[in-house]
Parts: structure tokens; sequence; C-alpha cells
């Protein structure tokens, strides 16, 4: 099963067969004072680095999340959406917890969207789903509901089952549309966090054979060696069946070990795109 997203100019495929996809996260005000004082400003110009620094590092789609508080957010995103579409011809992740952002976002956008995000909730679904379908995007959705995270992989999978009853059964977004997060949450807070996830990443892959995605640095939040930590998890979920990540895509160490589990999960056929990787990297250094 394939998830198509597309831009102007490119499209790019999200599936159990293909190059693992790298959602490049730095479009993104959390935790970075100065970018958010200047987009309280109105300057965006930062936005035109965190591209072409992601686009060199490997990001196959761009995430767009413009969460300022005291700004108007559905402004801002469409702006920012135009430009990264201005600067760049890869596909974009539209990033916001606001319907109204996500709405101006989807209006601005050229293409084939990827939509972040929604959990199973009722009234959030309601609200956004039937956007979704208009623009024909793409949408992660999250297995946690009203009652918060479930602990175990048998409560995620029942997330998910209902998940696809509201967003493909009632809805009738495409499953190929849907694109589950199956949870990562620190391991430095529960040392079982990251076999939970892993067990359901699988189960999901084995019973819907969904296309999913996850914020990958949240498994190793407040713990020190945070790339090798990281490295070592996309390697293991990418074979359990994860076929995306929300991460930086400027850390050398966490998307060699992507391109590494292509090549030896047998999704880059004869070291192509392994061996590609290797030669641009030394004619940079050079």
């Amino acid at each position: 099963m394939h998830t198509v997203l597309s831009s102007r100019t490119r499209e790019v495929r999200i599936g159990p067969d293909q190059p693992f996809c790298i959602i490049g996260e730095r479009i993104n005000p959390t935790g970075r004072k100065a970018f958010a004082a200047a987009l309280r400003e109105g300057d965006l110009s930062e936005i035109l680095k965190d591209v072409d620094d992601q686009v060199a590092g490997g990001a196959h789609v761009l995430d767009v999340n413009m969460g300022v508080p005291l700004t108007d957010e559905a402004d801002l995103l469409a702006r920012a959406v135009t430009l990264v579409q201005e600067h760049s011809n890869l596909p974009v992740c539209i990033d916001s917890s606001l319907v109204e952002a996500l709405e101006a976002g989807l209006a601005a956008y050229e293409g084939k969207a990827l939509v972040n995000s929604v959990t199973c909730e009722e009234d959030r679904l309601d609200r956004v789903l039937p956007m979704v379908k208009e623009h024909s995007a793409a949408i992660i959705c999250l297995v946690n509901d009203e009652t918060g995270i479930p602990q175990t992989a048998d409560e995620r999978l029942d997330v998910c089952a209902r998940l696809v009853d509201i967003v493909h059964g009632r809805y009738e977004i495409p499953l190929e549309d849907i694109v589950i997060d199956p949870l990562a949450m620190t391991v430095g807070a529960d040392p079982q966090a990251v076999v939970v996830t892993l067990e359901t990443i699988s189960r999901i892959r084995d019973t819907y054979g969904l296309n999913m995605t996850l914020g990958a640095s949240n498994t190793s939040f407040g713990l020190p060696g945070r790339h090798a930590l990281n490295a070592a998890f996309l390697v293991a979920a990418s074979y359990a069946g994860l076929t995306s990540a929300i991460m930086d895509a400027r850390t050398v160490q966490t998307v060699d070990a992507c391109r590494a589990a292509d090549l030896l999960l047998g999704r880059d056929e004869w070291g192509t795109e392994w061996i590609a990787a290797h030669r641009r990297t030394l004619a940079a250094t050079a």
C-alpha cells in the first residue's frame, strides 16, 4: 500500500517496499525562541535556511508548523506553506493543532499534502476529516483518544481499528491516505515504552498494512547520546514496519541509519542510494 504525496512537480511514495520516508521536522518554532520571535514580527526568512538544510540532509517531505502563541497562526501557516513551495519541490506535511490553520495551509498548497494530525476524538475528526477529503490529502492519525495515551499494544490496536472505521468507513478516505502514528514515548520514563511501540507497529502492519509515522526523537527525550538512541530505534522500527518518521533530517547519524536499514532490508536494491549518498558526502568533504 502506497501513500502518495506530491508537490507541484515531485511525487513521493511512502510504502513498505519504498525507501524509508524522512519527514523533516525543523520548520517548527517549538523550543526555538529566536525563530518564534522572528515569526511574531512576520519575518519568515529563517524558513529558507531550514528548507535548504533539510533538503541537503536527505528529507523527502517537509513538515511545516507555525504554532506561535499570540499570532494569527492560520495566516502564518499559509504564508509559510507558500514560501516552502516556492523554495523547494518537496511535498509538505501541514502541521497544526488548529483546524483553521490546517484549512488555510491546505488552501495555500498546490499538490497532495500530508496533514498532521488527528486523534480518535469525535469532535476533531468531524472537523478535520471533511477538509482532508475535500483537498484529497493524506492524514496522520494518532492512536490515542479522549481517555489519553493507551499503555499497551492491544489498546493502541483497538484505537487504530476505531480510526479505520471512522476515517475510511464513515468518511470514505482511502486506506492508502491513512498514516497511523503508533506513538513513540520516552524510554527514560518507561523502560518498556519502545517495546510497546515496536509491537504496535508490527501488529498494525500485519493487521491493516497501513503506512505509519511518528516523532522519532520522542524515544530518547531526557537521555544523553540521543542521536545514537534515535538511530537504533529507527532501524528497529523500520524492520517492524514503520515506513516514515518525523525527524531531524540534518542529523547525519539518524539519516544514515534510515538509509542503512533500506539497504539491509532489501529496499535499496544493490545499494544504489547508499553508494550515491556516500559519494555525495565524499564530494562535499572534498
